[in-house]
């Protein structure tokens, strides 16, 4: 597991996974604009896209998909260097109040016509500082009803524990880990 640096400021890195060699931001950016892979998804998915959303048009939420990975992807990688990284992320789990030690954090899309079903999943390393871990697209209330965001879930705790392995805790830690300063 290696980590690559997302914003030149240090503030977000993406978790590059030894099976694929990619960061997991490009990989679900990549699936989030590819049609074949969304059909594909929302084909297999097409009950709780129904039942959760409503839409039984496969070509819409296709379409809807697309168009709030672009916003969200433009809302990243164009953050101004001071932008407030806290109001993207947020707990994992929505009554979760407390900072907790590299806590596991989402991100959600802004889609204009529903809820968004888009996840970036994070560990907070500190107020400010994130390391995606990966994505979903999430239909379900649960991450745990559904295999791939399950899949998701066990890949924020995995990281988390490969982070406390190393000894890291905080951001300090993690430039250290680095042998330089990441920011």
């Amino acid at each position: 597991m290696n980590f690559e640096k997302i914003l030149e400021n240090g503030r977000l890195w993406a978790v590059v996974y030894e099976e694929n060699g990619v960061n997991v931001l490009d990989k679900v950016f990549t699936q989030w604009t590819d049609y074949q892979w969304l059909r594909e998804f929302f084909v297999k998915h097409i009950e709780d896209l129904t039942t959760y959303f409503h839409i039984t048009d496969i070509d819409r939420a296709i379409f809807d998909t697309v168009d709030d990975a672009g916003d969200l992807e433009c809302l990243i990688m164009d953050l101004d260097p001071d932008a407030n990284l806290d109001k993207l992320f947020r707990p994992l789990v929505n009554t979760s109040a407390s900072e907790v030690l590299l806590s596991k954090e989402k991100a959600k899309g802004v889609n204009r016509y529903h809820k968004s079903w888009l996840r970036l999943y994070a560990i907070r390393l500190e107020s400010g500082r994130y390391i995606i871990t990966g994505g979903a697209i999430k239909l379900t209330a649960y991450m745990s009803e559904r295999e791939h965001t399950l899949a998701e879930l066990k890949r924020l705790n995995q990281v988390r524990d490969y982070l406390l392995s190393l000894g890291i805790v905080d951001y300090k830690g993690f430039e250290e880990y680095h042998g330089e300063e990441c920011g």
